[in-house]
Protein backbone atom coordinates (compact mmCIF):
# COMPACT_ATOMS: atom_id res chain seq x y z
CA UNK A 1 0.00 0.00 0.00
CA UNK A 2 2.13 3.01 -1.19
CA UNK A 3 -0.94 5.09 -2.03
CA UNK A 4 -0.64 9.27 -0.92
CA UNK A 5 1.88 9.06 1.46
CA UNK A 6 -0.04 12.05 3.13
CA UNK A 7 -3.48 10.23 3.12
CA UNK A 8 -1.61 7.73 4.95
CA UNK A 9 -0.03 9.98 7.66
CA UNK A 10 -3.91 11.70 8.52
CA UNK A 11 -5.15 7.54 8.47
CA UNK A 12 -2.44 7.49 11.57
CA UNK A 13 -2.84 10.52 13.43
CA UNK A 14 -6.89 9.43 13.44
CA UNK A 15 -5.79 5.67 14.69
CA UNK A 16 -4.19 7.46 17.23
CA UNK A 17 -7.02 9.03 19.00
CA UNK A 18 -8.02 5.15 19.21
CA UNK A 19 -10.54 4.94 16.44
CA UNK A 20 -11.24 3.96 12.94
CA UNK A 21 -13.86 2.36 11.03
CA UNK A 22 -13.78 -1.59 9.46
CA UNK A 23 -14.79 -1.36 5.64
CA UNK A 24 -15.81 -3.89 3.68
CA UNK A 25 -12.91 -4.61 0.65
CA UNK A 26 -11.60 -6.74 -1.88
CA UNK A 27 -7.98 -8.34 -2.09
CA UNK A 28 -6.71 -7.59 -5.44
CA UNK A 29 -3.89 -7.45 -8.13
CA UNK A 30 -2.10 -10.39 -6.18
CA UNK A 31 -2.83 -13.29 -4.27
CA UNK A 32 -1.03 -14.14 -0.86
CA UNK A 33 0.37 -16.98 0.62
CA UNK A 34 0.77 -15.94 4.65
CA UNK A 35 3.20 -17.80 7.29
CA UNK A 36 2.46 -16.17 11.00
CA UNK A 37 4.26 -18.63 13.86
CA UNK A 38 2.10 -18.05 16.73
CA UNK A 39 2.72 -15.03 19.20
CA UNK A 40 5.59 -13.81 16.63
CA UNK A 41 6.02 -9.76 15.97
CA UNK A 42 5.92 -10.60 11.91
CA UNK A 43 4.01 -12.62 9.43
CA UNK A 44 5.95 -13.66 5.99
CA UNK A 45 3.76 -13.23 3.06
CA UNK A 46 4.75 -14.24 -0.13
CA UNK A 47 3.41 -12.01 -3.08
CA UNK A 48 2.34 -13.89 -6.48
CA UNK A 49 1.07 -12.17 -9.91
CA UNK A 50 -0.12 -14.20 -13.12
CA UNK A 51 3.87 -13.81 -14.12
CA UNK A 52 4.79 -15.96 -10.27
CA UNK A 53 6.42 -15.20 -7.04
CA UNK A 54 6.78 -11.18 -7.38
CA UNK A 55 8.23 -11.12 -3.89
CA UNK A 56 8.54 -11.53 -0.48
CA UNK A 57 7.38 -9.54 2.37
CA UNK A 58 7.54 -9.40 6.11
CA UNK A 59 5.18 -7.57 7.53
CA UNK A 60 5.95 -6.50 11.45
CA UNK A 61 2.76 -6.67 13.10
CA UNK A 62 1.36 -7.38 16.67
CA UNK A 63 1.18 -10.93 17.52
CA UNK A 64 -2.81 -12.56 16.43
CA UNK A 65 -4.97 -12.82 18.81
CA UNK A 66 -8.13 -14.94 18.20
CA UNK A 67 -11.53 -12.85 18.97
CA UNK A 68 -15.29 -13.91 18.86
CA UNK A 69 -15.07 -12.38 15.66
CA UNK A 70 -11.86 -13.86 14.53
CA UNK A 71 -8.56 -13.39 14.39
CA UNK A 72 -7.13 -10.07 15.01
CA UNK A 73 -3.98 -8.23 14.89
CA UNK A 74 -2.40 -4.98 14.37
CA UNK A 75 0.38 -3.74 11.54
CA UNK A 76 3.00 -2.16 12.65
CA UNK A 77 3.60 -0.35 9.31
CA UNK A 78 7.18 -1.47 8.63
CA UNK A 79 8.04 -4.24 5.99
CA UNK A 80 10.66 -5.98 4.89
CA UNK A 81 11.00 -6.50 0.67
CA UNK A 82 12.46 -9.64 -0.98
CA UNK A 83 13.44 -10.92 -4.01
CA UNK A 84 11.67 -13.93 -5.04
CA UNK A 85 14.83 -15.37 -4.75
CA UNK A 86 16.30 -14.20 -1.63
CA UNK A 87 18.73 -12.71 -3.23
CA UNK A 88 18.26 -8.65 -2.16
CA UNK A 89 16.22 -7.06 0.38
CA UNK A 90 15.33 -3.77 1.66
CA UNK A 91 13.35 -1.92 4.56
CA UNK A 92 10.10 0.11 3.44
CA UNK A 93 7.94 2.34 5.76
CA UNK A 94 10.50 3.23 8.47
CA UNK A 95 9.65 6.62 8.11
CA UNK A 96 6.26 5.84 8.76
CA UNK A 97 7.39 3.39 11.71
CA UNK A 98 8.87 6.15 13.29
CA UNK A 99 5.75 8.41 12.55
CA UNK A 100 3.75 5.67 14.51
CA UNK A 101 6.61 5.48 17.20
CA UNK A 102 6.30 9.22 17.71
CA UNK A 103 2.59 8.88 18.06
CA UNK A 104 2.53 6.51 20.72
CA UNK A 105 0.81 3.93 18.76
CA UNK A 106 3.72 1.57 18.65
CA UNK A 107 5.40 2.03 22.71
CA UNK A 108 8.84 1.31 23.49
CA UNK A 109 7.98 -2.47 24.75
CA UNK A 110 6.43 -3.12 21.50
CA UNK A 111 9.54 -1.70 19.94
CA UNK A 112 11.94 -3.56 21.42
CA UNK A 113 10.01 -6.88 20.36
CA UNK A 114 9.85 -5.58 16.80
CA UNK A 115 13.87 -4.87 17.01
CA UNK A 116 14.09 -8.50 18.32
CA UNK A 117 11.33 -9.62 14.90
CA UNK A 118 13.50 -7.46 12.76
CA UNK A 119 16.89 -9.61 14.05
CA UNK A 120 15.33 -12.36 13.53
CA UNK A 121 13.04 -12.38 10.40
CA UNK A 122 17.04 -10.75 8.82
CA UNK A 123 18.30 -14.64 10.25
CA UNK A 124 15.59 -17.03 8.41
CA UNK A 125 16.67 -15.19 5.32
CA UNK A 126 20.17 -15.19 5.93
CA UNK A 127 19.81 -18.68 7.01
CA UNK A 128 17.39 -20.03 4.00
CA UNK A 129 14.84 -21.33 7.18
CA UNK A 130 11.15 -20.77 8.12
CA UNK A 131 9.57 -20.17 5.41
CA UNK A 132 12.75 -19.62 3.20
CA UNK A 133 13.62 -22.85 3.50
CA UNK A 134 11.94 -24.37 0.20
CA UNK A 135 11.59 -20.84 -1.41
CA UNK A 136 12.12 -22.62 -4.85
CA UNK A 137 8.91 -25.04 -4.02
CA UNK A 138 6.98 -21.61 -2.88
CA UNK A 139 7.82 -20.04 -5.66
CA UNK A 140 5.81 -22.15 -7.91
CA UNK A 141 2.36 -22.29 -5.19
CA UNK A 142 -0.80 -20.96 -7.05
CA UNK A 143 -3.96 -20.40 -5.34
CA UNK A 144 -6.36 -22.99 -6.81
CA UNK A 145 -9.99 -21.26 -8.09
CA UNK A 146 -12.30 -24.00 -6.65
CA UNK A 147 -11.33 -23.61 -3.28
CA UNK A 148 -13.93 -21.79 -1.86
CA UNK A 149 -13.56 -17.93 -0.82
CA UNK A 150 -12.99 -17.51 2.84
CA UNK A 151 -15.79 -15.49 4.62
CA UNK A 152 -15.40 -13.91 8.41
CA UNK A 153 -18.10 -13.34 10.57
CA UNK A 154 -19.59 -9.54 10.87
CA UNK A 155 -17.97 -8.18 13.77
CA UNK A 156 -20.22 -7.59 17.03
CA UNK A 157 -19.42 -3.51 17.07
CA UNK A 158 -20.84 -1.68 14.24
CA UNK A 159 -17.84 -0.73 12.30
CA UNK A 160 -15.50 0.76 15.11
CA UNK A 161 -12.47 -0.76 16.89
CA UNK A 162 -10.67 0.79 19.52
CA UNK A 163 -6.81 0.39 19.01
CA UNK A 164 -5.25 -1.83 21.87
CA UNK A 165 -2.48 -0.62 23.79
CA UNK A 166 -0.33 -3.73 22.83
CA UNK A 167 -0.19 -3.35 27.30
Amino acid sequence: MDGDRAVRKEAFDALACGMWELAAAVWQETELLLWKPPAAWFSVNAFYTVGGLRNWYVNFERPTARTGNGLDTFDLTLDLVAAPDLTSWQWKDEDEYAHVRRLGIVNDTEHQAVDAARDQALAMLEERSGPFADADSWSAWRWNPAWPIPSLPRPAAAGHGVASTGD
